[in-house]
């Protein structure tokens, strides 16, 4: 019998500021999809992020941020995690973010991003496709 293995997320916020519903919104949503969802709390660094994320040994970072500085921190973290030689984890962002941004975001490694308004079982479905196994 071959055993699935439990895809295990990172839910961030990183920066300043203090806005979590969404953020909890969505651990909740993927923990009921069967993942282990392990959530860092507001006002993380991108350090403070990639050095959990490998400690936890996931799978998976979201990244969820509303306070504009998207462009930032999202690349920062992608860079950290490369630095560390840990970039097979997925990453995706999630908040108020400008559709203008979005490619910028994606080019720097971003796997997804997903705005207000979104299917959760479309980031659900996202996730599972996208993992690396």
């Amino acid at each position: 019998m071959q055993e699935t293995k439990t895809i295990r997320v990172l839910i961030a916020k990183p920066g300043l500021d203090g806005h979590d519903r969404g953020a909890k919104v969505i651990a909740r949503a993927l923990r009921d999809a069967g993942m282990e969802v392990i959530y860092t709390g507001l006002r993380q660094t991108p350090e403070q992020i990639v050095e959990a994320a490998i400690q936890e040994d996931v799978d998976v970072i979201g990244l969820s941020i509303l306070s504009g500085a998207h462009n930032v921190l999202f690349p920062r973290v992608i860079e950290l995690l490369r630095e560390k030689g840990a970039d097979d984890i997925l990453v995706v962002g999630g908040g108020v973010i400008p559709h203008d941004d979005i490619p910028y975001l994606k080019e720097c490694g971003i796997a997804e991003i997903f705005t207000p308004g979104t299917p959760i079982s479309q980031i659900v479905e996202f996730i599972k496709n996208n993992v690396k196994k």
